[in-house]
């Protein structure tokens, strides 16, 4: 059995991070139809072979970007759209919701900032490539929901459980309705663009489903 020796393992890391890195910037230009993998090749600058070795597609390649993206390793600039689905869709998974102990506040600087995120190309054109792929592909989506969604979906429930302890929310709030009554209909309206994602429109979405989640009189 054959070992790498450690120049040969980092030039392996070194082709991997530059092919996600290419894939990611690819699809936020060209956008995800467009996206081929000897076009993500070409700007890596290996060979698609290579490529082929550790992905057995296009979508697998920028799911595996979305994930180094989460994990913080891709290089500066990349995907650096807002504080992003950091905390709203697939971005940070390490980090944590703010919690100032004024939870409106902190739902609405996090809505905005998924809105802000949502509305650059950077992230917008490739995170809709890897929600057309994951349609479709059900082992990409399983992945998807354990590896992304899931970390994402457990901070948000961490900070509606800590109002609920605070009695902020009803104590009976179901914490999985309560995140998509928030999270639901910003990613709804971005998806199918039925009317403009803004700030204003986060705003409302907070007041409206904090209204319902209250304790009752």
């Amino acid at each position: 059995m054959t070992t790498k020796t450690p120049n040969a393992a980092r030039r392996s890391e070194a082709s991997r991070r530059a092919i996600l890195t290419a894939a990611f910037e690819l699809a936020g230009e060209i956008g995800y139809a467009k996206l081929t993998i000897e076009a993500i090749a070409a700007r890596a600058g290996v060979g698609k072979q290579t490529i082929y070795r550790w992905w057995p597609s296009k979508g697998a390649v920028l799911f595996d970007a979305f994930l180094m993206l989460s994990e913080g390793q891709l290089p500066a600039g990349v995907g650096d759209g807002g504080e992003a689905e950091g905390e709203a869709a697939v971005g940070d998974t390490a980090a944590a919701l703010p919690d100032t102990g004024d939870l409106e506040a902190d739902l609405k600087a996090v809505l905005r900032a998924t809105v802000a995120e949502l509305a650059d190309p950077r992230y917008d054109l490739p995170l809709r490539g890897l929600t057309s792929e994951i349609m479709h592909d059900a082992d990409l989506a399983a992945l998807y929901a354990e590896r992304l969604h899931e970390p994402v979906q457990e901070m948000k429930r961490t900070r509606l459980r800590a109002a609920r302890a605070a009695g902020q929310l009803d104590p009976d709030v179901d914490l999985d309705v309560a995140v998509e009554l928030m999270w639901g209909p910003v990613l709804s309206r971005w998806l199918m663009r039925t009317a403009p994602l803004t700030e204003e429109f986060a705003d409302s979405v907070v007041e409206a489903a904090l209204r319902g989640l209250a304790p009752k009189a």
